[in-house]
């Protein structure tokens, strides 16, 4: 069925619609001292929030998901659930609204590598979506929002200036154990298994692209992690001013 007619639309635009409203909602909420005073960090603020929500809902939905259908482990390709189908359609609605609130909020050139990791994000989740295959390999990809629960929550309390209180120290470490298990070793399961599509002009070989580009991003964001968090003394004091969107 051709998209534009295909009946996985109004999930797209339901999913879309909630995340709308509920930044809407948290933009009520009161804001710490240190992050008021500023505008980009109050916008900043409000799109974590938002993304923080999204992590710990779909990462506790893509484990419950893989313990449901333990066969997207290894079908990554033919394997399906209604779940694991609504999961990823709730998580693309989720990247069109934060392309669509970076971009109508001016912070496009701020963060454009949030841009380029949501379109190739995009374009992956609609192979599943409008062709329902590599739903599996959709779900996989999500466990990488277990990781992002503890990222998020470092990046709000850099933004707050809170680098110093005890459960920065510790979510650290946390975060660190998290990427490795959650971020690097799923990415790494997934481009070892489409590799097997290399040289093949199949929906593989366009995933197999999308998955060593984000590879390269998951990389440099590993060491700006480690340079941050465990080499501060290696990075200028400018980029500690100027990076916290990414860092």
């Amino acid at each position: 069925m051709l998209p534009l007619l295909h009946p996985a639309l109004p999930l797209l635009l339901g999913a879309t619609l909630t995340f709308r409203a509920l930044r809407r909602a948290l933009c009520r909420l009161p804001l710490p001292a240190h992050v008021r005073t500023d505008p980009l960090r109050t916008w900043r603020w409000h799109n974590l929030l938002v993304s923080f929500t999204h992590s710990i809902v779909s990462g506790i939905w893509a484990l419950l998901c893989l313990w449901q259908s333990p066969e997207m482990l290894v079908e990554i390709e033919a394997a399906w659930s209604l779940s694991g189908y609504l999961l990823v359609c709730f998580s693309a609605g989720y990247f069109i609204h934060d392309t669509v609130d970076i971009v109508i909020s001016r912070q496009a050139r701020a963060s454009w590598e949030y841009l380029v990791h949501h379109v190739m994000a995009m374009g992956a989740f609609f192979s599943g979506i409008f062709w329902k295959r590599f739903v599996g390999g959709g779900v996989l990809t999500l466990l990488v929002e277990v990781s992002n629960i503890f990222l998020t929550m470092r990046m709000m309390m850099k933004i707050n200036n809170a680098q110093n209180l005890l459960l920065y120290q510790v979510n650290k470490y946390v975060n660190l154990v998290m990427y490795f298990l959650f971020r690097l070793a799923p990415q790494a399961y997934l481009t070892n298994f489409f590799l097997q599509y290399a040289g093949q002009r199949t929906l593989g070989t366009f995933l197999l692209a999308i998955l060593l580009m984000l590879d390269v991003m998951i990389l440099i964001y590993f060491s700006r992690l480690l340079r941050s968090d465990f080499c501060p003394d290696r990075v200028p004091s400018q980029q500690h001013k100027d990076k916290f969107l990414t860092e």
